[in-house]
């Protein structure tokens, strides 16, 4: 089964499987992001979270990021914007664990998004965050 290959911090694989809607999800965030921040944004943005390798699903980076950091695999410090499109496999442990990583090496905001329920959480470096401090019309991402 095809999918998304990452390593804990024991070395070990964790694997995700593929989902349709996961993806048709990550290409409308790819599309918002870039249209609406500039940048560059990424589907599978691999982030050395030490001592793991973690791989946001969608993730965001301004121009002064990429100009310091957009040679690097994986990035060692996360871009400004990483998300997880959650699936029904995911606990929310596993998703608030990879978001506390995201946000511990770099991330401005990390969010997880709930495609069945239509719903995102948003957090920050202090905890959650009642919607994104991003100029973002998350309106129509679930139409």
């Amino acid at each position: 089964m095809p999918g998304k290959i990452e390593l804990d911090a024991w070395g070990r694989i964790i694997m995700s499987p593929a989902d349709n809607q996961h993806g048709l999800v990550q290409a409308r965030l790819v599309e918002l992001l870039r249209r609406s921040l500039g940048g560059a944004a990424f589907v599978e943005a691999s982030i050395s979270t030490n001592p793991d390798l973690r791989v946001a699903d969608v993730a965001w980076a301004s121009d002064e990021f990429m100009r310091a950091h957009g040679q690097e695999t994986p990035f060692v410090v996360a871009p400004e914007i990483c998300i997880e499109v959650a699936l029904p496999s995911n606990s929310a442990r596993e998703l608030h664990e990879k978001l506390a990583a995201y946000l511990a090496v770099g991330a401005t905001e990390a969010w997880i998004v709930y495609p069945r329920t239509k719903r995102i959480e948003f957090f920050g470096a202090a905890g959650p965050l009642p919607r994104t401090e991003f100029a973002l019309e998350l309106d129509r991402l679930f139409d």
